[in-house]
């Protein structure tokens, strides 16, 4: 990190959703004269505050917010290409104040394209496409016709991807659709690129090899699971409490209402895919309906809020999973895991103790340039945490194996996830189970109905 000693710097505050990111962000920019800049997909598009989960206007306490709310609901979600761009304007219009930019968000993949110059979304498998271009339309056919197409123009990433992951095995296809290049030759093309960047890191004439941006401190903002998850229910409790259910129907009544101008809504993508939107649509259908008895009103209303609760339960969970073996992965092939700390939020009551102040010390001396604290040292969370749960793989063409076990009907593209498979309870059961129905079946046929009576009368022939 010697390397970028003295350039401007930024702030980046990731984590799982409900952790307590945007108070952090906005007590860091009260502190040092900073600015927000969002970094968070849902929170792009304009109204909607309690689905996307806004910070209330009254609890950023005048602090400017950017990126915020400035796209129409009828839009599609931005690339990453198109965040880094607008982000990058924000940071220096905010910089040309003196003020400090301060990244915040919980699309993780926005984050991490924005503060390394070679992230993999940057030119590979999230690549911006042609502006205004259409898709081709074998893009709209079924998943197995493009992975049979993917597979023919680029087996390498037709073998990396789940059979049923359309997105991902629709955007590799796109991606040479449009560009005429496989996206697994990118992939190792970024990958020889990390490995010099890595190599001449060791050297004391190294020129921004550390492949980031600029000058960054990521503080993560975390909990232990079991107080999240809690935390979350609660929440969403309180979103359904403060008028989800309005925002539901203001939603639906804007895209029935585009639908009956003819147009034609992708409900696969941008606000459409929203958790606390889709889960409610059963609810609202029978609300239209109107021939539904209240017992079962109410049984549809419980069941979408556990689905909201459920679904934002695995949201959260796979936000963590990003920063654990991407984010994470990418911090350290950088050179830069002096600079990224975990704050632990799990005790509500301590929060202002354990991560804001916490988290405002090690911002001060990130901004003097001082030495910082060694970041497993701050609690026994980080000290789990920052240690990658497992190599990223994800543009490791080389450590890609598709295996498929016929008895669960399940595909893994890694060895690590195969592995993971076959020790894992499901596997094992399926295996028992195959185990005592092969030897039921063999014990069936030595004593078939009426075989002692056929063998009775061979023996008199």
């Amino acid at each position: 990190m010697s390397n970028l000693t003295g350039r401007a710097p930024l702030v980046a505050v990731v984590g799982a959703t409900g952790t307590g990111k945007s108070e952090l962000a906005v007590n860091i920019a009260r502190k040092y004269n900073g600015e927000i800049i969002n970094g968070d997909a849902m929170q792009l598009y304009e109204g909607l505050p309690i689905i996307t989960n806004k910070m209330p206007e009254n609890e950023r306490e005048g602090v400017p917010h950017h990126l915020l709310g400035c796209i129409g609901l009828d839009e599609e979600t931005w690339t990453v290409g198109n965040f880094v761009s607008n982000a990058l304007a924000k940071i220096s219009e905010i910089r040309a104040r003196g003020r400090l930019p301060i990244l915040v968000g919980g699309t993780h993949y926005y984050t991490q394209s924005l503060l390394f110059h070679d992230a993999l979304t940057n030119k590979a498998h999230d690549e911006e496409p042609v502006k205004n271009a259409e898709k081709p339309a074998i893009l709209e056919e079924p998943t197995e016709v493009l992975l049979e197409k993917l597979r023919e123009v680029d087996p390498v990433m037709a073998d990396r991807w789940h059979p049923n992951d359309r997105r991902k095995i629709q955007r590799s296809l796109e991606i040479w659709l449009q560009t005429g290049r496989k996206a697994s030759d990118m992939y190792e093309e970024q990958r020889t690129r990390r490995e010099t960047a890595g190599q001449s890191l060791l050297s004391e004439d190294a020129q921004d090899a550390s492949l980031l941006r600029m000058r960054t401190l990521v503080l993560w903002v975390g909990a232990q699971s079991d107080a999240l998850s809690k935390r979350l229910d609660t929440r969403v409790d309180k979103m359904v409490a403060q008028g989800l259910l309005d925002e539901v129907s203001a939603l639906l009544n804007f895209y029935n209402g585009r639908i009956a101008d003819g147009e034609s809504i992708d409900t696969t993508r941008g606000i459409w895919v929203a958790i606390g939107y889709k889960e409610f649509l059963d609810y609202q259908a029978a609300l239209e309906k109107g021939d539904t008895s209240p017992a079962q009103y109410n049984k549809l209303l419980l069941q979408a809020i556990e689905k909201t609760k459920a679904g934002t339960r695995q949201y959260s969970k796979r936000q963590i999973r990003w920063i654990r073996i991407k984010l994470n992965n990418a911090i350290d092939t950088a050179g830069a895991k002096g600079s990224f700390f975990m704050l632990d939020g799990s005790d509500l009551e301590n929060w202002q103790q354990n991560v804001s102040e916490a988290g405002l010390k090690i911002v001060d001396a990130f901004l003097k340039e001082e030495a910082l604290p060694d970041p497993s040292s701050l609690s026994p969370l980080a000290a789990e945490m920052l240690t990658a749960s497992k190599p990223d793989t994800s543009t490791r063409a080389d450590l890609w194996s598709r295996k498929h076990c016929e008895v669960c009907n399940t595909t893994s593209v890694t060895e690590s996830d195969w592995t993971v498979h076959v020790n894992s309870k499901r596997h094992k059961k399926a295996m028992s189970s195959q185990r005592k129905r092969a030897l039921n079946s063999t014990t069936q046929a030595a004593t078939l109905p009426g075989q002692d009576i056929v063998e009775e009368k061979t023996k008199d022939d």
